[in-house]
């Protein structure tokens, strides 16, 4: 067999759904999955393609459809047990949130446990086996079983129907032929959201953005910009749909804040979690009052902040 060099995204033809492997080298060897030892593969300009679920991180909860990840670093590899906190830009992390950005699906190969109490009901008995495709649905930090800073994603398993392939991309040529550009349509869950409280977070700004000031005009007289939920909503943080959890800002800084690249003081100055820059306060409408418990929970499980400015 030949060794895949590249990523590919999604079933790997000739490997279905319950194949069963005899070692992490014929996985690799399969394309199923591109490291020896690393339990996630790929990389965070990417996505990650694959990850191995065997029970190395006492951390991790294997449900079956959906699966609790810890992320990688911070393992000491002779006990097992967790002895630093983990960074979401180590490159198996970052591969992660790039795949939840992006909605790339990651193939799960769950592997025989990897010592006691750390098995799975859904584990193999025997090698590795490739189990289909899961997305990655949310991630955030936390504080695990060893004391340490943890980072966990969530993957729910994807049905067929659910899987769009992406399109070969056409040659040069090909790709400015004249004519409407194809159309996938793919399954995906969303949470209900109460509109009338996002729009009146808009016209209270008049689409400015809280953190940079900008407002984004699309037509004449009409301007977007979007409403950011401060703690995020669903599983596992259950954040509310209130005025007070929200914010209104452009795609640019949502995005930002959304990943934790951004994040709140309690006095409301905005501080870019990279460089730990205080970029200044918070514009804050004379009736918007927003609630600290939600802008400290971001700061702590999204940012993952444990020392604020």
């Amino acid at each position: 067999m030949k060794a895949h060099n590249t990523l590919k995204f999604g079933h790997i033809p000739g490997h279905p759904v319950g194949s069963v492997y005899r070692s992490r080298e014929e996985l690799r060897l399969a394309g199923l999955h591109s490291a020896n030892q690393a339990g996630i593969s790929g990389n965070p300009r990417e996505g990650a393609d694959a990850i191995v679920v065997s029970g190395g991180y006492i951390d991790d909860e294997d449900n079956g459809d959906v699966i609790l990840y810890t992320g990688e670093g911070g393992r000491d590899a002779n006990t097992g047990r967790q002895v630093r906190d983990q960074e979401i830009t180590s490159r198996g992390n970052a591969a992660l949130v790039r795949s939840q950005l992006e909605g790339l699906p990651v193939r799960v190969i769950r592997g025989r446990p990897k010592g006691k109490g750390h098995g799975s009901p859904h584990a193999p008995s025997y090698g590795y086996r490739y189990d289909g495709l899961y997305r990655v649905e949310d991630h955030w930090a936390t504080i695990g079983k060893d004391g340490y800073r943890i980072w966990r994603f969530r993957l729910v398993k994807l049905e067929d129907d659910d899987i769009a392939e992406p399109p070969e991309v056409a040659p040069i040529p090909e790709a400015h032929r004249v004519g409407p550009a194809p159309v996938t349509v793919s399954t995906i869950q969303r949470i209900v959201r109460n509109s009338t409280v996002a729009q009146l977070i808009k016209d209270w700004y008049g689409h400015e953005c809280q953190i940079c000031g900008q407002a984004i005009q699309v037509r004449k007289n009409e301007y977007y910009s979007e409403a950011a939920h401060i703690r995020p909503l669903g599983r596992p943080h259950q954040g509310p749909d209130v005025l007070e959890n929200l914010l209104c800002l452009c795609p640019n800084d949502h995005v930002r804040f959304d990943n934790g690249a951004l994040y709140l003081s309690d006095q409301l100055q905005v501080i870019n979690t990279l460089t730990g820059e205080v970029m200044g306060p918070l514009r804050v409408h004379k009736n918007h009052k927003i609630d600290l418990n939600h802008v400290a929970y971001h700061r702590t499980h999204v940012a993952a902040v444990t020392q604020p400015r």
